[in-house]
């Protein structure tokens, strides 16, 4: 009777598990994602607009406006993260829309990930909702980022799922002042050439 009773439940829990993988399957299969063709390789990532829809709308409209095309990587910190998106290679900043409304908290509640290695999070000013087009690869697991009851965060938004050796590639780029910048600049620009929508 046991036997039965625990086999029944071990079908139940099996089954839901099977459906649970399927949906998380068919949730990342449609989730859309960006190749970023760079100097230093190549790498995909994807982005989660039912977890953090405003931040995602925002960065898929800024490759779409081949925004970060001919952009460089001009802060490279090996044990945090690299980040890009807002320079050209002549270090000049961009012009950029309006900032989007921070979602950090939003999208943690949500399910979305957390500042892990390979996640993809906007960049900002103290302002929590001052993130406009700069963005941010970690290279490391940075809890401290994380949105919680104290502080807002910084919006995670995506993942890195394909290249990733390229990404490790650019956090080990030496580095030294650059243009603005007094420190943390690839000293051999590393430029985006190109990011496409891919799906």
């Amino acid at each position: 009777m046991k036997y039965t009773k625990y086999s029944a439940l071990a079908g139940v829990f099996i089954a839901c598990s099977a459906m649970f993988s399927i949906a998380t399957s068919a949730a990342a299969q449609n989730a859309p994602k960006v190749k970023f063709a760079t100097t230093a390789g190549d790498f995909v990532v994807e982005v989660y607009p039912d977890k953090a829809p405003k931040t995602v709308e925002n960065f898929l409209q800024y490759v779409k406006d081949k925004h970060y095309d001919g952009t460089v990587f001009h802060r490279v910190i090996e044990n945090f993260m690299v980040q890009g998106g807002g320079f050209d290679a002549n270090y000049v900043q961009k012009k950029t829309r309006a900032p989007v409304a921070h979602e950090g908290r939003e999208a943690l509640a949500k399910g979305g990930p957390k500042n892990e290695v390979g996640t993809l999070a906007m960049a900002r000013t103290n302002d929590p909702n001052s993130a406009t087009a700069q963005f941010f690869i970690n290279v490391k697991d940075n809890a401290f980022l994380d949105p919680n009851a104290q502080q807002p965060g910084y919006t995670v938004f995506g993942k890195v799922v394909g290249g990733m050796d390229v990404v490790q590639k650019i956090k080990v780029t030496p580095t030294g002042p650059g243009g603005p910048f007094p420190s943390d600049v690839p000293k051999t620009p590393i430029l985006i050439n190109s990011a496409t929508l891919v799906n």
